[in-house]
């Protein structure tokens, strides 16, 4: 474990698509920002794409385009000083389970730290331990935003384990009013779906709800097309309760109880598309899962999957960032495109992926480029010493956003005013958790650890 006098820095980044090497730019700053990831002991990024050179089946749908690339993306963040890579992503699986064992392949080669994804569940549950000279970090990776078909599965004594990320399922219920209710039950018996659904019980594929209040309204003749599956309560007011789901929270925390008996600092790491209120605020599960894995041990809890700004929020003095926003937005020049990717954007198979990406944004006005949002991110350096943590450094990181594609997406630290305006945008999420930070003079903002959670909230 560490001394008294070792100190050990941690930069977190966000979603990194990257279809291109980006550390050949040698302005200043750029070459500004590789320094500050240099110069931390241990920098991170969420890796959501396939380094596999498009190996494995397309997947029949992905949760956007299938995102693959050249394995040498990896040298290529290697090189800009990234060690440790969250895998697990609803990308993960975008070219099925060859294209997930070959993008290990390829992790594996370079001696990179990665977590989130294995052959089985319990490897992909499994921390991983990155060592330095300061210490060692331990990193758990999980993903709710994801098919079921990408979970990874357990293995039995008979047979194997099925390869995929590492699930945090959740548990969603629609509360409606007693009028409303009454309604939702008309319709679910006149459409037949009652009638259908007690035969599905009656033919042992099926079960009542635990709980009797709940009214599961779910179609189990034409559950194959995933028309209708939605369990609703009655409640004063209309509103959609989220909750992490039981069993996969109390494993990821048995992980990490294991990591925080082996390591420095332990990191849990989830990738959450989920929201609240509003795109910038997370939904309701995410927030107790993330107080549960610090309650278990955890030291910091490293969000991402929006690819916008989410708030920072000090929850027993520990840091818990609910998205990092974008660190590299290649997304428009993903190499190739499978033909399922055609078919979800209903697009003529016979256009480039270049003409694709173009339709898809309307040249630029709309998704990604159409949006400034998506292309503000920022870096938090964590210092830790002798396993606690002692400041948190918060740098503005802006993407270039060019006028043709092969320009947009590369990160840079933010010039002074476009950084002030990203920080106070960062600052205001963060005060709605309770968190304080001071904006200096050097472009940076520093945290006020011992921000109170507000009494609203």
């Amino acid at each position: 474990m560490n001394t008294a006098n070792e100190k050990l820095s941690i930069a977190l980044t966000g979603d990194s698509i990257i279809s291109r090497p980006i550390s050949v730019h040698k302005d200043e700053k750029t070459i500004a920002l590789y320094n500050k990831i240099k110069e931390a002991d241990v920098a991170f990024t969420n890796l959501e794409v396939l380094p596999n050179d498009f190996t494995g089946y397309p997947a029949a749908r992905s949760d956007g385009a299938h995102f693959a690339a050249h394995s040498y993306v990896m040298d290529d963040l290697k090189e800009l000083g990234i060690n440790l890579y969250s895998c697990a992503n609803n990308h993960a699986l975008d070219y099925g389970v060859e294209g997930l064992l070959s993008s290990m392949a390829e992790l594996d080669k370079r001696s990179l730290s990665y977590a989130g994804v294995g052959r089985n569940l319990t490897e992909a549950r499994m921390p991983v331990y990155h060592t330095t000279s300061e210490g060692t970090v331990a990193m758990i990776a999980c993903t709710s935003t994801f098919f079921e078909e990408q979970a990874a599965g357990e293995e039995r004594p008979e047979v194997q384990g099925r390869p995929g990320v590492n699930p945090l399922r959740f548990d969603v219920e629609y509360e409606v009013t007693e009028e409303q209710m009454k309604s939702l039950k008309e319709i679910y018996e006149d459409l037949g779906l009652e009638a259908h659904r007690r035969e599905f019980i009656h033919l042992g594929f099926g079960s009542e709800p635990e709980d009797s209040e709940i009214l599961p309204f779910t179609d189990s003749n034409l559950r194959v097309a995933g028309t209708l599956n939605a369990n609703f309560r009655t409640a004063n007011s209309a509103k959609v309760r989220t909750k992490p789901n039981e069993k996969d929270m109390k494993d990821i925390c048995k992980w990490v109880k294991e990591a925080k008996s082996r390591a420095d600092v332990v990191i849990v790491s989830l990738h959450a598309h989920e929201q609240g209120e509003s795109r910038e605020h997370p939904a309701e599960f995410i927030r107790e899962f993330a107080h549960t894995i610090i309650d278990a041990g955890a030291d910091m809890i490293v969000g991402h999957g929006p690819h916008l700004l989410r708030g920072l929020e000090i929850y027993n003095e520990k840091p818990i960032f609910y998205s990092l926003g974008n660190f590299i937005g290649h997304n428009e020049l993903i190499y190739k495109l499978p033909y399922d990717s055609y078919n979800r954007f209903k697009v003529d198979p016979s256009l480039t992926p270049s003409e694709v990406f173009h339709l898809r944004s309307d040249g630029g006005k709309r998704g990604f480029p159409g949006n400034d949002i998506y292309w503000k991110s920022i870096m938090p350096v964590c210092h830790f010493e002798a396993g606690k943590l002692s400041s948190i450094e918060i740098f503005p990181v802006s993407l270039t956003k060019g006028d043709v594609p092969f320009k947009r997406g590369r990160p840079y630290l933010s010039e002074k005013e476009a950084g002030k305006k990203i920080l106070e945008s960062f600052s205001e999420l963060s005060t709605e958790f309770g968190t304080i930070m001071k904006i200096d003079d050097s472009g940076k903002a520093i945290v006020n650890l011992s921000s109170k959670i507000p009494s609203s909230i």
